[in-house]
């Protein structure tokens, strides 16, 4: 009986080990193939990844060259708009300063001529008015005179320069002004000059009445700018 029980053991043993070689080799066998298929598909799935993939890159270099050919010609463009607007705000620049130095609204520099007028002591001698400046001041003008000043108020076309009888006093662009009187006018010395000593000038008749007028060419006379608003009342 008991030889029986152990025989039976050993059978059931053996056949166990039987079963699990088999199923071990059916399964060595299943994983090769598997593996097999495995490669091949992946083999053949990195052939059609690869040729998309390069499909890919060819679409995003072609799409990347256009942006960038499209960005070399905005560049391109951008440099041409920058030297144009450069060279019109220059042009624009110039004409602004032009305009500005012909209303008086910048100081300004040059050769021109210095006139210092003083009032004397002598009741005997008349004293200056405002008629006097204007009439100095339309000859400047007339000479070409570039910017004219009276005690270092700009003159500009809207100027006044009035006396006041009673009072005794001149006020120019609304400032009253004290002698001694300075006119300062920027253009050719030689032109400027010679309109106001020439026979008849301004200064001669001046210097008739004993006035105490002298004037001095100078190389480098500066005139400051017109300070106030310039407003406009009656223009549209």
């Amino acid at each position: 009986m008991k030889k029986n029980i152990k025989k039976g053991k050993i059978t059931m043993i053996i056949t166990a080990g039987i079963a699990c070689f088999v199923l071990v080799l059916v399964m060595t066998m299943q994983f090769k193939i598997v593996n097999e298929a495995d490669i091949t598909s992946i083999e053949n799935m990195r052939k059609t990844e690869l040729s998309t993939e390069l499909a890919n890159w060819k679409t995003r270099y072609n799409e990347v060259n256009k942006q960038y050919e499209e960005t070399t010609a905005m560049i391109e463009e951008y440099k041409n708009n920058k030297e144009s607007n450069e060279e019109t705000s220059n042009l624009m620049d110039s004409e602004l300063e032009q305009i500005n130095m012909s209303l008086g609204k910048i100081d300004v520099k040059g050769e021109g001529i210095l006139i210092l007028i003083n009032e004397t002591d002598n009741e005997e001698i008349e004293n200056i008015t405002s008629d006097d400046l204007l009439l100095i001041v339309n000859a400047l003008k007339l000479a070409g005179a570039e910017a004219i000043s009276i005690n270092d108020q700009r003159i500009i076309n809207m100027s006044d320069i009035v006396f006041i009888d009673a009072a005794g006093i001149i006020r120019v662009n609304g400032e009253r002004i004290l002698a001694p009187y300075t006119i300062k006018a920027i253009g050719n010395s030689s032109y400027l000059e010679s309109s106001l000593i020439g026979n008849g000038g301004v200064i001669d008749e001046m210097k008739k009445k004993d006035q105490d007028v002298t004037i001095h060419k100078e190389n480098n006379i500066t005139i400051p700018k017109y300070n106030d608003e310039i407003t406009i009342k009656h223009m549209e």
